[in-house]
């Protein structure tokens, strides 16, 4: 609903951006379509102007792998896109892209502590050349405390679940389980240019390993939101067992489950396939079943064996069966077949 206006860079805006480009009076003025009173100049400004013509020189020389927000994403993100295109003219000059683009990245960010939960500074390094995210625990640390490859690198803003706007929850794979690491900085920009220099690292990397593909078809593969997350109660693989609940986060075809939001491993780790290899989801639980507080039953039937899980409501019972669905009804790439054989053959 594009029912705002910035006369001074002659573009139409929503509701949500017009508070942020009020922010930079200085580059941007805004009006109200409706409410506000225009002068002939003003619409002759906007008429001349508009969103393609402002697309076409603002975002000119953008690299393909920078993240464009949504109306859906957190507002931290949406503020930044608008200030480097705008205020900064990062896509007009390709020099103010160095923080992100220039394959190397050395700065400290807040970062919680595995067992304690305290936010601790810690220096991070992102090196192309070594392919590899490191954090270290002192400064002048010789080791890193963690190398993660870029290969299997993640990041997402979760500013809700974190408790803090500019937080960004960062996995990787640790000796094939998904290991999370929840960090922020107080400046908007640095977390930003952070979460946009991992995707150039990963972007370039993705180039090398699959040289023929495009850059549409390399982008989606940068970063990923989670399908869905939440709270759902489970019981065991004998299902004799109570139900607990747990956090669960549906990452691609990985069902995780947590005891916290914040916990650095998953308690527990589900593969979901697809329908061609006997996967299904099913609404409600076997009727023998007992132990659940909550009503609303899910079974989701793998090769191997039923998983029962229960939702307290019917909305988070449909919209995880629709998740599910979503998942099952997509036919497995070649490489989700060797992830799906290291599940089968977890010790």
């Amino acid at each position: 609903d594009p029912d705002w206006a910035s006369y001074s860079l002659g573009i139409f805006i929503c509701l949500n951006c017009s508070g942020i480009h009020r922010n930079i009076p200085q580059v941007s003025k805004v009006k109200s379509v409706r409410l506000d009173d225009w002068d002939d100049a003003q619409v002759e400004f906007m008429a001349s102007n508009g969103n393609s013509v402002a697309k076409a020189k603002y975002e000119s020389k953008m690299p393909p792998f920078y993240y464009k927000p949504t109306f859906l994403d957190c507002q931290l993100l949406r503020e930044q896109w608008i200030r480097a295109k705008y205020e900064r003219k990062e896509f007009i000059h390709s020099e103010k892209q160095e923080p992100y683009s220039a394959g190397y990245r050395e700065g400290f960010l807040w970062k919680r502590g595995r067992d304690n939960g305290q936010f601790l500074s810690r220096k991070f390094v992102l090196s192309e050349r070594e392919g590899a995210l490191k954090y270290f625990n002192k400064n002048d640390a010789k080791e890193p405390k963690a190398i993660m490859k870029i290969e299997h690198l993640n990041a997402t803003f979760q500013p809700a679940k974190i408790g803090n706007p500019h937080g960004l929850q960062i996995t990787y794979l640790k000796d094939n389980s998904t290991r999370n690491i929840f960090v922020y900085h107080e400046d908007g920009k640095e977390i930003v240019d952070w979460f946009n220099a991992i995707r150039a690292a990963r972007f370039h990397y993705l180039q090398v390993a699959f040289p023929g593909a495009s850059d549409v078809d390399l982008v989606p593969k940068l970063s990923r939101n989670y399908l869905k997350e939440g709270y759902m109660e489970k019981t065991g693989p004998k299902q004799t067992e109570g139900f607990k609940k747990r956090w669960f986060t549906m990452d691609d075809r990985r069902l995780m489950y947590f005891k916290d939001p914040l916990d650095a491993f998953a308690r527990g780790e589900v593969f979901i396939g697809s329908k061609e290899n006997s996967y299904k989801v099913l609404e409600g639980l076997p009727p023998s079943t007992q132990g659940n507080h909550w009503q609303h039953g899910i079974t989701i039937v793998t090769p191997d064996r039923k998983f029962l899980f229960a939702c307290e409501t019917e909305d988070d019972q449909l919209e995880w069966i629709t998740t599910f669905q979503k998942v099952i009804s997509r036919p497995m790439l070649p490489q989700e077949y060797a992830v799906e054989a290291h599940f089968k053959h977890k010790p």
